[in-house]
């Protein structure tokens, strides 16, 4: 959700998370990623499904390759030459990719993509990441979003913000806390129901900001990842109250939102008052029985300027 506090919302831009678009060589290792898949050269006779697994292992084997193999020859293969760039430190096109992949592997040799959590609908991908540049930095908690077409990436979208020391809640940002702790996505045919359910939470408790949705769509149990806000519901009644009283012009536009089973993540752009520039935001939800149940976010204020004309949202 959104931030409570000043710090909170003095977000630093990743240079790095730009440009994901380089694979990596070894498939072994990207098989052992959450969320990832064995790869297809054919999959249209296994459905929809299929798919769906398919672009999420690319989108996994774009990003570890881009920032840990710095291995450019995949863009060819997995990334469009007309690449459109929403993340505001990149240019369009594949050809900036590919430098932009060696610039980060020659610079950062020890970069470490680690992914936590991926999820695939439709044509788009989310894929949930701490991405350390330095070992032994916290780094930085990103949410990648791809657009696929013709089997190859043709979009990017992204949220970075760094990781804190310390959290309000004594949830990391990236760890599943809820029952079943795994960060694999639930059954597939959860999805539409749940992202129907997460779609009206939303605008209720955010859009229209009626705490009452809390009552509604928020479970007994509910685990909270933002470091600034308190777990429970209780802490984010307390959290969100104090934040829409402190910003009454709050408007809050979704982009777009992406579920696959228990997860649904919302694309959105955050506005505390007239004349802002804001900031690009994703929230990531769990559902289980028809509850919330789990929560994790990311916040970057968007630039006055951009090195594309696309926007970040």
């Amino acid at each position: 959700m959104t931030p409570t506090t000043p710090a909170r919302r003095a977000l630093v831009a990743v240079f790095a998370v730009a440009a994901l678009a380089v694979p990596l060589a070894a498939a072994p290792a990207i098989a052992a990623t959450p969320g990832a898949a064995a790869p297809h050269v054919g999959y249209g006779e296994y459905g929809d499904q299929a798919r769906l697994a398919y672009q999420k292992y690319v989108a996994v084997r774009v990003l570890k390759g881009v920032f840990e193999r710095g291995d450019t020859g995949v863009v060819d293969r997995h990334v469009r030459p007309d690449y459109i760039q929403h993340n505001p430190l990149a240019p369009d096109g594949a050809e900036t990719l590919k430098n932009l992949g060696k610039a980060i592997h020659q610079q950062f040799p020890d970069a470490e993509y680690d992914v936590k959590r991926v999820i695939s609908e439709g044509d788009l991908v989310l894929v949930h990441s701490n991405v350390v540049m330095t070992p032994g930095t916290r780094g930085q908690a990103v949410f990648d979003i791809f657009r696929f077409q013709g089997g190859k990436i043709a979009e990017h979208w992204d949220v970075g913000q760094n990781v804190p020391e310390g959290s309000a809640n004594g949830n990391d940002m990236f760890s599943t806390v809820s029952w079943p702790r795994t960060e694999q996505p639930g059954a597939p045919w959860l999805t539409a129901y749940n992202k129907r359910l997460v779609t009206k939470a939303f605008d209720q408790l955010i859009v229209r900001k009626d705490l009452s949705a809390l009552d509604r769509y928020w479970g007994a149990e509910y685990h909270q990842h933002n470091p600034s806000i308190a777990d429970g519901v209780a802490g984010v009644r307390a959290g969100l109250g104090g934040y829409f009283e402190a910003f009454p012009q709050l408007t809050v536009t979704p982009k777009r939102v992406i579920a696959e089973g228990d997860l649904v993540a919302v694309h959105s752009h955050y506005v505390n008052a007239p004349g802002e520039r804001g900031q690009a935001v994703v929230d990531l939800f769990r559902v289980r029985g028809g509850k919330i149940v789990e929560h994790w976010d990311v916040l970057q204020d968007v630039p006055g300027s951009s090195a594309n004309d696309n926007g970040m949202f």
